[in-house]
């Protein structure tokens, strides 16, 4: 790329931010967020339908869908402002996953750069299918009557909650309320229903009270052609029965390989590697609105809140403590915005680590702020960190991140010997 970038907010993008606050304030209020975590018990923190639904009229999940196909027609940066101003409000629920399906769904977004060769292929009813007529500009839903074909186009008005498995047996959030799953293998991505994954998960306690986490089994995408599998273990069985193979109705990717003939799955580059690369930054995205919101906090209540007949924000030991949250904020908003342009494989992975180090370590210097509140439940800083936690382990974790930026310092050295 040649030239100066210009990394600053356009006009448009300040107003699609400062729209999308003014929504999520209107729509998501602290009172409607503390009555998700104090109703975990009781609705089992179940996404709010009516809410995802006015997210979705509003372009939430549209915001990368053309305009052709019903959408906004903007890009990945205006997606990770709204994110992050997602993030600042805590809201929950599989907000990546959804986007993504959506943007996919709608979009006709290929793995083979356009050739006829990379489509999404109907393998049954259950998943429904995109089919890029050997144009990648012409993607289109067949069979758009379908149960299936609705549920995840449904992903662009907010109808259908989409959640995510990465290969590995990641954890999955929100999968009770889930209608389908998005699965990214090692080459192949495929969009299954939510109950046949649901059938062999474990439900596990989370950290965060506003997100429920599943663990499943370990989730393999198969080629073209052949059913997927996945390791079941049968309910009610003896110790030591040999699992059951689990193959439900997926739609899958075809893509080509390097030397451009049809292949089943894609390179590294392809569509799974670059859809966990879109998630991770819009995971980063909401981790740097926590951070910021967490430096409003803590400046409020250092403003607020007052000690030997003075506010404690006039003590240098908290004063270090906000300029360092604020640090931590800004050097992340550069990167995350950065990486949001560029979309470099490295960009992001620096973009996941400052924005999750952000998160953690201002949420818990906003608790110690708050002069350590992390037990006071009616405080929602602590929620901040809770969130923080569950989000820095999902898609790219530190390490993960740290093995990325390693291996492009490593290709760089090798390429300037």
């Amino acid at each position: 790329m040649s030239g100066t970038v210009d990394f600053q907010l356009t006009d448009d993008q300040r107003a699609l931010k400062a729209g999308m606050r003014e929504l999520l304030e209107r729509r998501f209020p602290r009172s409607r967020l503390r009555a998700a975590v104090d109703g975990e018990a009781e609705r089992g923190a179940e996404v709010d339908r009516e809410l995802w639904r006015e997210l979705g009229a509003a372009g939430l999940f549209a915001l990368r869908v053309p305009e052709s196909a019903g959408g906004v027609g903007l890009g990945l940066p205006e997606a990770v402002l709204a994110f992050e101003e997602a993030g600042r409000a805590l809201l929950p629920g599989p907000l990546a996953a959804t986007e993504l399906t959506a943007h996919l769904s709608a979009a006709g977004w290929l793995a083979g750069g356009g050739s006829a060769a990379g489509r999404w292929v109907a393998e049954g009813s259950a998943a429904g299918a995109l089919v890029a007529d050997g144009d990648a500009a012409a993607g289109r839903w067949v069979a758009e009557g379908s149960a299936a074909g609705a549920l995840v186009a449904g992903a662009v008005r907010g109808e259908a909650v989409v959640t995510a498995l990465d290969q590995g047996g990641a954890l999955v959030e929100h999968l009770a309320s889930a209608d389908a799953v998005l699965a990214l293998g090692a080459t192949a991505v495929e969009v299954i229903p939510a109950g046949a994954v649901a059938r062999s998960a474990e439900s596990i306690r989370s950290v965060d009270p506003a997100t429920p986490l599943h663990r499943t089994a370990p989730y393999r995408t198969a080629p073209h052609g052949a059913a997927p599998q996945r390791e079941a273990p049968q309910r009610g069985a003896p110790h030591g029965t040999a699992p059951t193979r689990v193959a439900p109705h997926r739609t899958a990717v075809a893509g080509t390989g390097a030397s451009g003939a049809a292949t089943t799955g894609v390179a590294a580059s392809g569509p799974a590697d670059r859809l966990r690369r879109e998630a991770a930054l819009l995971t980063a995205a909401q981790q740097l609105g926590s951070a910021s919101r967490t430096v409003e906090l803590a400046v409020e209540h250092a403003k607020r809140r007052t000690q030997f007949g003075r506010p404690i924000g006039a003590f240098q030991a908290v004063q270090h403590l906000c300029a360092g949250m604020l640090v931590r904020a800004e050097s992340a908003r550069s990167v995350v915005y950065a990486a949001a342009v560029t979309e470099e494989p490295g960009d992001i992975a620096a973009a996941k680590l400052l924005a999750d180090e952000a998160a953690v370590r201002n949420a818990r210097d906003c608790l110690q702020v708050h002069g350590g509140m992390g037990f006071t439940w009616e405080a929602d800083v602590h929620l901040h960190l809770k969130r923080a936690w569950v989000r820095a382990g999902q898609w790219q974790c530190a390490a993960e991140a740290e093995e990325e930026l390693a291996a492009g310092l490593l290709s760089t050295v090798g390429a300037c010997l």
